[in-house]
């Protein structure tokens, strides 16, 4: 009977074993995109600005001349299509040794895509500010809320279904105001009435069109944010 009652018992924990590591998915922070040496490389060999006003993140920085939708020259794009929280850590220091006067950073669904836990992205996003602060202690840090995405488009499958990330995420960078960082809510001016990524903002349920950086710049200049 013991011996019945031992090998029930080592089936039931290797059945939780099992369940529990399939649950578990798998992610990679070593990830980097194709073109990140080639672009680190560009970014660190740009003539220093300390009055420049940096955008950092993944494709979604990366998609606009922010300099002319701004109309503002000393705006400084640091977007990497692809980029994650580690990626953007790894290159963080050309952005300090800068000492802009701001920096934007929108960053994490790439991580979310990837299956990076929300712990080590909060973790990723809470050294970025200590890091600036610490190396540039004039600059102005501002952080975005992550946009949301639209799965009808049927894309982009690995962002899609993850809204609780998002919104978890969300609600955490929004607390970033008590480190005295500026937050910029952008996630509620995208949304549409299912709590989706406004279709006609975006051309693939994840990247924006020119339209959805229409209303990112209004954000930015009613915020009073480029003063």
């Amino acid at each position: 009977m013991k011996t019945i009652i031992n090998s029930l018992l080592l089936i039931l924990i290797f059945a939780c074993f099992i369940q529990v590591n399939a649950q578990t998915k798998p992610y990679d922070s070593t990830y980097r995109p194709g073109k990140y040496k080639e672009l680190v490389a560009k970014f660190n060999a740009e003539p220093i600005n300390k009055k420049d006003y940096i955008f950092l993140g993944n494709s979604i920085t990366a998609g606009t001349d922010w300099g002319k939708l701004l109309n503002l020259p000393k705006a400084k794009n640091r977007g990497i299509s692809g980029d994650i929280t580690f990626g953007v850590l790894e290159r963080l220091q050309e952005v300090i040794d800068r000492k802009p006067a701001k920096v934007f950073i929108l960053i994490g669904i790439n991580d979310i895509s990837r299956n990076i836990p929300d712990s080590l992205i909060l973790r990723n996003y809470k050294t970025m500010i200590e890091r600036i602060r610490k190396g540039s202690k004039k600059t102005q840090i501002y952080f975005y809320t992550l946009l949301p995405v639209n799965a009808s488009f049927e894309k982009f499958k690995n962002h899609y279904g993850k809204d609780e990330h998002i919104l978890y995420l969300n609600d955490e960078i929004r607390k970033f105001t008590a480190k005295k960082v500026t937050v910029i809510d952008l996630y509620p001016h995208f949304l549409d009435g299912d709590k989706k990524l406004r279709a006609e903002l975006t051309k693939d349920g994840l990247h924006l069109i020119p339209a959805g950086y229409e209303v990112w710049k209004e954000v930015l200049e009613k915020g009073g944010y480029l003063k």
